[in-house]
């Protein structure tokens, strides 16, 4: 692709290095931000840069959030002895647009894959595993993708809870195996919460 500029071409190039964004594509919104005011291209990059520079996680649960502690865990009213477990900030608000679910969470940052050399201890397993020893959690949901990721890391987190006073659950199957949570629709993913099964019966069930 030949540029007439070089700030055209390194500001599509950038665009470019976001997921799902080819080439075409990001020349095709680089040049829509030209046509723009430039208050509005402003905003935008301020927006980022903000985001970037003050974005904080949460210290309970490692949401994403504008304080130390998010919103969902700093609220009295969720019940603190039930913590899903998920991959990211996208399963969490999948999940909480059901409206189904009024209890905490656990982000994980991702999934263990020892294919793209990411270990137990690149996610935040060691702190839910800390929490669960405090003896405030009575159940833990695991609501990760239904791959063969997150089966490991789902079995690898059930073995570090052993000996511990802590039931474990699984998202009923309402997911089609292999699908990601934030694609599920939000009818299918909130009777999957209420219809969990404890984590024991899916292993004999695989």
């Amino acid at each position: 692709m030949d540029f007439s500029s070089k700030l055209l071409e390194n500001a599509v190039y950038e665009m470019s290095q976001l997921p799902g964004i080819g080439k075409r594509t990001a020349l095709r919104l680089v040049l829509h931000l030209l046509k723009q005011p430039g208050e509005q291209t402003e905003r935008l990059s301020n927006a980022l840069q903000h985001l970037r520079n003050d974005i904080k996680f949460c210290e309970n649960c490692h949401n994403i959030s504008d304080v130390a502690l998010c919103e969902i865990c700093a609220n009295p009213k969720r019940d603190r002895s039930l913590v899903c477990v998920v991959e990211d900030i996208r399963d969490v608000m999948a999940i909480e647009n059901t409206s189904q679910y009024r209890g905490l969470y656990h982000v994980l940052g991702g999934k263990i894959s020892p294919m793209e050399g990411v270990g137990p201890q690149d996610l935040t397993i060691a702190s839910l595993v800390e929490k669960a020893k405090k003896g405030e959690i009575k159940e833990l949901i695991f609501a990760l993708s239904s791959t063969m990721e997150g089966d490991t890391t789902n079995f690898y987190i059930y073995k570090q809870l052993k000996g511990l006073d802590v039931s474990t659950s699984t998202i009923a199957r309402g997911i089609a195996v292999g699908d990601e949570l934030e694609y599920a629709d939000e009818v299918t993913l909130g009777r999957s919460i209420l219809n969990r099964i404890p984590f024991e019966g899916s292993l004999k069930a695989n």
